[in-house]
């Protein structure tokens, strides 16, 4: 079995957490940035990209602070991804704060993969 890595990446954008939030709460929200589509029943979400299916759960969500995801086939729930906000108390600057975890030979290309989908994010919210 291969060890996955945790890494986190940090992006600066000019955003209202309460509507950067919405983009990665919703189902509406992560189909515009994330994946092709997104679907929730009950506590699944199913993220659609090119046609295949990924389903995942929520482990935890504080309403316009974080939402933490694992996916369905993972059988580890210490392998997750999470959105979090993080607003600077002195400059209220607002960073996106994605933690992910890849294996040893593969964390560029997920770091790239982040950045490719934080750049349409930023795109789609007009920041």
């Amino acid at each position: 079995m291969s060890t996955q890595i945790k890494f986190e990446l940090e992006f600066p954008i000019q955003a209202s957490p309460q509507m950067l939030f919405q983009y990665f709460a919703t189902p509406s929200g992560l189909s515009e940035w994330f994946a092709d589509n997104v679907n929730l029943r009950g506590e699944l979400y199913t993220f659609i990209w090119d046609g295949v299916e990924e389903k995942a759960k929520v482990l935890q969500e504080k309403t316009n602070k974080k939402i933490k995801f694992t996916w369905l086939e993972e059988e580890d729930e210490k392998i997750y991804f999470e959105f979090r906000i993080q607003v600077d108390e002195i400059t209220k600057d607002v960073s996106l704060i994605i933690t992910d975890f890849a294996e040893e030979g593969e964390i560029d290309e997920s770091k790239m993969f982040w950045e490719n989908q934080i750049d349409e994010l930023k795109h789609t919210i007009g920041a």
